[in-house]
């Protein structure tokens, strides 16, 4: 069977260059897992930005080449790599697929596999959801944060270059006796830290 494999990364927070993580961490995996299947990869597709948005290059070529039927499936490392726009252009992307008579399967989530019915377009609905409403969270989180801090004369824009400045931010921070508040996304391998400083 012909599969294409889908990855995505995001900005590495701790990279001094604002570098984007590196794809191998998904695609190394994806590729044994195709081959424990014995299915043939056709191509891979990377892209390097936000599964929010919906111009995703690499992710708009596939689609057009699903479109093509030069593939009957697309294996991904988890479902919000695949997109995280919610659930109405998610389930509409998979629409798209199951017209073609192509199929959606995550590596790391057995129950995200289209080509079972029922029960799971639920799940998948509910997955794209939280996804979403896991990147709006993430979001007003950071910009309560900075508004916070530029509110208190403290903001001086940018980010923590690399990871041991954001500890000895937050130490220093302890140290005058703030509380801070860690928050860790639903993605636990990316192994992200969300830092909110509260008085």
């Amino acid at each position: 069977m012909k599969v294409a494999i889908y990855a995505r990364v995001s900005l590495d927070e701790y990279a001094d260059d604002k570098r984007f993580q590196d794809p191998d961490n998904q695609l190394r995996p994806l590729r044994e897992f195709c081959k424990s299947f014995d299915w043939e990869v056709i191509h891979e597709y990377v892209d390097r930005m936000s599964g929010s948005c919906a111009r995703r290059p690499e992710f708009r070529k596939m689609m057009e080449d699903c479109m093509m039927r030069r593939f009957q499936g697309i294996v991904v490392w988890k479902l919000d790599r695949f997109s995280r726009e919610g659930v109405i252009p998610t389930m509409s992307y998979i629409k798209q697929l199951r017209e073609r008579g192509a199929w959606l399967k995550s590596m790391t989530e057995s129950w995200v596999d289209t080509k079972d019915d029922g029960v799971t377009e639920l799940v998948l609905a509910v997955m794209s959801w939280a996804s979403a409403e896991e990147r709006k969270k993430i979001s007003e989180r950071t910009k309560a944060g900075i508004s916070r801090l530029r509110s208190q004369g403290k903001w001086k824009g940018g980010r923590p270059k690399k990871k041991g400045d954001v500890i000895s931010t937050v130490e220093k921070i302890m140290n005058r006796g703030s509380f801070v508040h860690s928050t860790i996304s639903l993605d636990k391998r990316s192994a992200k830290k969300t830092w909110g400083v509260y008085s």
